[in-house]
């Protein structure tokens, strides 16, 4: 089958070339002048990261600050719960269990929560029950975390009582904070103290 040819003439000058191409050309040009090219989109823009101790709105809670990377954790930001969620045993006393991390609060909290020796971890659970802006990922901060806490902003904390950390001292006692005094030190887990949800936010 013969190709059919067009010819363009503009001036002096002409052109000669398939039928088909020259619709391709012809379709070409009409989307550039529809479409805008594509290094005219504008990126989405990113909303500012809240100062520390602010709301972070979409993110469950309050920044606490960045946290670098440490072991398998990558570097993120901690969330800090807007409020507590009561004031509750620890749990588990008189076990020492296994696994537990004086920094990664999320490890310690499936540590708990999984545990299999038919005992109760009621601030563990109340922490990875608790739910914010659609974030269902959070759990009893580690020492170090509830310590970053106190460095960072210790304001939107209470200040006249003791928090649970997920951090065990012993199979009686666990590592606890008190944001008034700025005091770590540690408690009977039979005691019902203050206990506060974190997350984590990657970057």
């Amino acid at each position: 089958m013969k190709t059919e040819m067009i010819t363009l003439k503009h001036g002096d000058a002409s052109i000669k070339m398939p039928a088909s191409s020259l619709a391709k050309l012809a379709m070409a040009s009409v989307f550039a002048q529809v479409l805008p090219p594509a290094a005219n989109v504008q990126p989405v823009p990113q909303p500012p990261t809240p100062e520390i101790g602010q709301p972070w709105p979409g993110q469950g809670g309050i920044n606490g600050g960045l946290v670098h990377a440490r072991g398998d954790v990558p570097a993120h930001y901690l969330i800090i719960a807007t409020k507590d969620v009561g004031s509750l045993e620890w749990g588990g006393r008189g076990v020492e269990v296994k696994g537990l991390s004086k920094t990664d609060g999320y490890i310690n909290t499936q540590v708990l929560i999984g545990n299999d020796d038919e005992r109760k971890y009621p601030a563990a659970d109340a922490c990875a029950e608790y739910q914010a802006d659609g974030h269902h990922d959070f759990y009893l901060p580690a020492a170090a975390e509830l310590y970053q806490g106190w460095l960072n902003c210790p304001e939107v904390f209470d200040q006249d009582c003791y928090y649970w950390s997920s951090s065990q001292r012993s199979a009686n006692t666990a590592f606890l904070m008190h944001f008034g005094a700025g005091i770590q030190d540690n408690d009977d887990k039979y005691d019902e103290l203050r206990v506060r949800p974190v997350r984590r936010f990657f970057i």
